[in-house]
């Protein structure tokens, strides 16, 4: 996901996101490539950055998302907080009526 593409998704109102992957941009190997040619300092977590734009809550390295339903569920996050970190780890907790 690069800052398109989550422009995208916020401009439509979506103010959580996650994924499964690693991290929300592309892999830093194709970031490094991508920078050491264009030499533009905002390839770099440009997906990210767009959160400088408009605030949002972001989930990386997520599992068990193949056993969700398309829709019909909640997801309610439980933070651990790390002072004076931008970042930590969150217990992500599906809701669903069974």
């Amino acid at each position: 996901m690069g800052r398109d593409a989550t422009l995208y998704l916020l401009e439509r109102g979506v103010r959580v996101t996650g994924t499964d992957a690693w991290s929300w941009d592309a892999p830093f190997v194709h970031t490094a490539a991508r920078f050491a040619e264009e030499h533009d300092p905002s390839v770099i977590w440009e997906g990210h950055r767009v959160g400088h734009d408009i605030g949002y809550c972001h989930l990386e390295k997520l599992n068990g998302l193949e056993q969700l339903p398309d829709t019909g569920f909640e997801v309610s996050c439980f933070p651990v907080k790390i002072q004076a970190a931008s970042a930590g780890w969150t217990r992500a907790v599906a809701i669903m009526d069974v």
